[in-house]
């Protein structure tokens, strides 16, 4: 009886080394991943040339160690948490990243097509401390969802087509859905 029971507890060990060994052997990469930024208690304002305007904002790229299946992993990750450091100690902003400030959702989804990113803007609250406008923060998630994704694409085979939907809109903010788009990254170009 007790041979049973020491082979049982033998199985359990393997079996728990083999799943932490397995957990331990994900691929971690350090990927460059472009945040729309607020620059918000600095003194610069940013010509933003993809959007055409002058903000107290920009696209900035930061790298981010990341596992797991690309390129939707890249997608979520636009939307971290950013405190951008400083050597000046009255510079006190606690956060940067406009999608985290103004609690807009991103998330990407892939499939046989390409993938779908898709911008819940249901729950969209511009603090007043950000002097900008929704179309503006969106317009500068897109500039940093296409320089992510164009990055990761830069050394694939195969073409990425990309589906941008605006979700969670409103009576009010329904013009945001006309920002939705669809591109295709890693194109061949077409002959001439």
């Amino acid at each position: 009886m007790k041979k049973i029971t020491i082979k049982k507890l033998i199985a359990v060990i393997w079996a728990a080394w083999l799943l932490g060994s397995a957990a331990s052997a994900t691929t971690l990469m350090v990927i460059p991943i472009f945040e729309p930024l607020s620059l918000q208690g600095t003194d610069g304002d940013d010509a933003i040339s993809d959007t055409g305007d002058a903000l107290q904002a920009c696209v900035m790229s930061r790298p981010m160690a990341l596992s797991g299946a690309f390129p939707e992993v890249l997608v979520d990750a636009i939307r971290s948490p950013h405190l951008i450091p400083s050597n000046q100690p009255n510079y006190k902003v606690q956060e940067a990243n406009l999608l985290v400030l103004c609690n807009i959702g991103i998330s990407g989804t892939i499939a046989a097509g390409g993938i779908t990113v898709r911008l819940d803007v249901s729950q969209l609250a511009i603090p007043p401390k950000v002097d900008l406008t929704s179309r503006q923060i969106l317009k500068l998630t897109v500039v940093a969802l296409r320089k992510t994704l164009e990055d990761y694409q830069r050394p694939q085979t195969q073409p990425l087509s990309v589906t941008l939907l605006i979700e969670g809109t409103s009576e009010a903010n329904s013009g945001l859905r006309n920002l939705a788009t669809h591109f295709v990254l890693g194109e061949p170009p077409s002959p001439k």
